[in-house]
């Protein structure tokens, strides 16, 4: 049997949220999620969904967020095999929920999302590589070319060595509450 999951409108969220007959089940990464969420929703991030204890009421509805709807239009398939009861995803994500005027819970001192992170990083180096090798050497060129073959290789391969590397820098290393 497969499942089907069906959009909501934010304002359709809130109102079951309110009525205490759905849950809110957000799939972003944990850095995401720290930063900004709507609040009540149970943090169960995609990429351990397999094996995520969901542990939910069966009786309830579950509804599904992301940060734009994207990630969860395109796993509904596997969002929807882990429910008993109906499941939902919220049209537009989160940034639908904030553009609809509802609450967010944010938390201004979480670090920026790491792939965040890693495309200000990338970016910078590559701005640098091509500045310096326009104005100083044509060697500093390679700082560039080196950079995007880095994001070429993370995109391929699903591992990036520099989000890696950030995740160890000081300001991603906090505890969580």
């Amino acid at each position: 049997m497969t499942a089907t999951i069906n959009s909501l409108a934010p304002h359709e969220v809130r109102a079951r949220l309110d009525s205490g007959r759905a849950i809110l089940v957000d799939i972003r990464e944990a850095d995401e999620f720290a930063r900004s969420h709507i609040a009540g929703a149970h943090s169960k991030p995609l990429s351990g969904w397999e094996q995520a204890h969901l542990g939910f009421d069966p009786a309830a509805d579950v509804i599904f967020t992301c940060r734009s709807g994207v990630r969860t239009a395109g796993a509904c398939d596997r969002l929807a095999a882990r429910v008993s009861s109906e499941a939902f995803v919220l049209e537009g994500g989160v940034d639908a929920w904030k553009k609809a005027g509802l609450p967010v819970a944010t938390d201004a001192s979480a670090p920026l999302e790491i792939m965040r992170q890693v495309q200000i990083a990338a970016g910078t180096l590559i701005l640098i590589g091509a500045l310096l090798g326009t104005f100083v050497t044509p060697a500093w060129f390679g700082l560039s070319a080196f950079v995007g073959a880095g994001l070429l290789f993370a995109g391929i391969s699903g591992f990036c060595g520099m989000a890696r590397l950030l995740m160890l820098a000081p300001w991603n290393r906090r505890t969580a509450p």
